[in-house]
């Protein structure tokens, strides 16, 4: 069944205008409560928001909406959206709703739900909500919104568990740290954590005004944080994104480290202390080449799924792994979260360097192969490997590159386009067999 709401996380839009419009977001509300009524006897909804501007009103829609299908609601304010997968589990409410675009401009929001096992709605659960929402569209109502009471013990019970998962032996007292928090919803909560801490904080992001969430900051612009590690000789540097689910990080050097270097480094460190199952890290199919490698270089495997952490997580859980995530820093440590957790990550990383030394020797051996990714506007979207033309390009370009690069081809869940991913050990490589795939599907289907 083909989604008109839901998109690869929750629903996206423009406030004001469908699907965030005050009569679907009401609609929203009305239908996650009548699902929660179906499978809880007395359910209870959490609602938060990041900093973006629209994120109060459309919380006042959608707890209204709740409300009159009879679900109580308790609103945490500015929370990040792992914090209410955090909260969920360990409280009795029965869903969480996350009101954030994450890295998107201030301008778009977003609305995503979470069960009482702190993980995304599966996509047949959004199917059911589909039905109903059109339901309840249709009745034509809506409301002015509901007043919502902030209750700030919930943050501090989520700074509690961050706070009881550094690693053993870890002393993070004095560990100079430049953290940017994207003016987003870890703008009080980094801070806060870290200072606890000990560590000796510089603070970037940190002043939301509701439109300059990750605007020129965070984990989509490293360039602040690539200058003032090494300016404020500063052992680290983190970067969350607006709903901080990701973290990158940056070296007492200057150097980027994404997702794959700190998969390398967590991976190897848990499987030192035989806390990797099976001695397996789950990624997806944009993970660089090199950390197979690296990973291989240990004995430990790399299994690949779909891009989206809701597909990393399904199959952690289907293979019993540990850890998993996603090159853009969306990382799962799945004994202590489900979700993919920026501030999680980056309480892991700080221990590790704290234990093992300097991040840039803890992914001295990580060679990232060059790799591109070519976006195509598409007028459609057939199977690729059913058009001749993209599937004869595709071939020629595997057999050219043989275990020497990938290629991944796929279409964006949001968006009218076909992505092109190649990596190859040489750059040449990677220009020459993207633009062929490119072209092919430009000349073919191309919008």
């Amino acid at each position: 069944m083909t989604k008109e709401f839901f998109g690869t996380d929750g629903i996206r839009g423009v406030p004001g205008t469908p699907p965030l419009d005050d009569a679907t977001l009401y609609a929203v509300g009305r239908a996650v409560g009548l699902y929660l009524h179906k499978k809880h006897s007395a359910p209870h909804a959490l609602i938060a928001m990041d900093t973006r501007e629209s994120g109060p009103h459309i919380a006042a829609i959608l707890a209204t909406g709740l409300r009159e299908s009879g679900v109580p609601v308790t609103f945490a304010g500015v929370l990040t959206t792992p914090g209410v997968a955090c909260l969920v589990r360990q409280n009795d409410f029965d869903a969480g709703v996350v009101i954030s675009a994450s890295h998107n401009p201030f301008h778009d929001n977003g609305v995503k739900l979470f069960s009482h096992q702190g993980m995304k709605f599966p996509d047949t659960v959004e199917e059911q909500i589909e039905a109903e929402i059109e339901t309840f569209f249709r009745e034509g109502k809506t409301s002015a919104g509901a007043r919502l009471p902030i209750d700030d013990s919930l943050h501090s019970q989520y700074l509690d568990f961050l706070r009881s998962r550094v690693l053993d032996g870890a002393n993070l007292k004095g560990l100079r740290v430049v953290l940017d928090c994207a003016n987003g919803a870890a703008y009080q909560l980094g801070p806060e954590l870290f200072g606890s801490l000990g560590c000796d904080l510089v603070t970037i992001g940190t002043e939301p005004d509701g439109k300059n969430i990750n605007a020129g900051c965070g984990s989509l612009h490293l360039e602040k944080l690539q200058q003032r590690v090494p300016a404020e000789k500063a052992t680290l540097g983190v970067a969350f994104d607006g709903d901080a689910d990701r973290a990158l990080f940056v070296s007492a050097s200057g150097k980027i480290v994404n997702g794959d270097g700190i998969l390398l480094a967590a991976a190897r460190f848990l499987k030192s202390t035989g806390r990797l199952p099976g001695n397996r890290v789950v990624a997806t199919s944009m993970s660089n080449l090199g950390l197979q490698r690296a990973l291989a270089e240990v004995g430990i495997t790399l299994a690949r799924t779909d891009v989206g952490d809701r597909y990393v997580l399904e199959e952690m859980l289907r293979s019993g792994s540990a850890l998993g995530g996603e090159q853009s820093g969306h990382v799962i440590f799945l004994d202590d979260s489900p979700a993919g957790d920026g501030l999680l990550t980056a309480v892991k990383v700080a221990s590790l360097v704290a234990l093992r030394g300097s991040l840039d020797a803890l992914v001295s051996s990580l060679k990232d192969y060059p790799q591109t990714i070519v976006n195509v506007k598409v007028k459609s979207k057939p199977p690729l490997e059913t058009v001749p033309e993209v599937a004869n390009a595709l071939r020629k370009a595997e057999s050219a590159l043989g275990d020497n690069g990938r290629i991944v081809l796929r279409y964006s869940g949001t968006e009218p386009l076909a992505r092109v991913m190649v990596e190859a050990e040489f750059a040449a490589d990677v220009q020459r067999f993207s633009e062929a795939i490119a072209s092919a599907i430009r000349r073919t289907i191309g919008g």
